[in-house]
């Protein structure tokens, strides 16, 4: 599963980004939810960092993906295609009374805007939207507050992905914790059935630990070890 891509090239970043998608297991959120990729999980498989934000930012600029924060961290950023998560509000708005607000904020913010955030005078001097629709929008769960004045561009629903994410990670740090050394064969991990809490996949949390540098790679005669950063 892990192998790293040398290549410092944006074609890496994007075939590693679609790699990393394929692991988000939709049927988990009754596919409700576009494939959501953390950006260090990136680092996992080009781990030319600087290039990986790059490559990034130009795709992000371009429209091709947008960037979330993701709140338990102030430099945890999701990343997802920009076509999956219009596709994906749209379904979750579908006849209800946001449907057109937030379609509308679809066409005239995300589409000509590569921001992650906006505040009162870029939502309101430049779009148009007055108070009565930003509040909806951030009902509708397409924007949250980040402080006075301003909001994060969000996903609806993704706080179901967080919950699970977070109990997925410190399950398999638990796992590397109690082995011997708190280390553990990369092989042998993968092979292993995963706890109850993981509900994300092994690949999937993998990818984040070692992104995170949560854990650490070591070449072993037996194959690569993943060990605790912090031992």
């Amino acid at each position: 599963m892990h192998r790293w891509l040398r290549a410092e090239g944006r074609g890496a970043v994007e075939e590693s980004l679609h790699s990393l998608a394929a692991l988000f297991p939709r049927g988990l959120f009754d596919d409700a939810l576009p494939p959501l990729v953390l950006r260090h999980q990136l680092y996992s498989l080009v781990p030319a960092r600087t290039a990986v934000d790059q490559h990034l930012n130009s795709m992000k600029e371009e429209g091709l993906v947008r960037l979330f924060q993701l709140g338990f961290d102030t430099d945890a950023f999701g990343v997802v295609f920009t076509e999956d998560y219009k596709a994906k509000v749209v379904e979750a708005v579908a006849g209800k009374e946001s449907e057109a607000l937030v379609r509308r904020f679809l066409d005239s913010v995300l589409t000509p805007c590569a921001d992650i955030s906006y505040d009162t005078v870029r939502m309101m001097q430049d779009f148009g939207f007055r108070d009565a629709d930003i509040t909806q929008l951030v009902g509708a769960g397409v924007l949250t507050v980040r402080d006075a004045g301003s909001w994060w561009l969000a996903v609806p629903g993704a706080g179901r992905f967080m919950k699970a994410f977070l109990r997925g990670r410190k399950a398999v740090l638990a796992l590397i914790q109690k082995a011997r050394y708190r280390e553990v064969l990369l092989a042998e991990l993968q092979s292993r059935r995963p706890p109850r809490a993981v509900r994300l996949g092994l690949p999937y949390h993998i990818h984040d630990l070692i992104g995170a540098q949560l854990v650490r790679c070591i070449p072993s005669t037996s194959g690569t070890l993943l060990r605790l950063a912090d031992t």
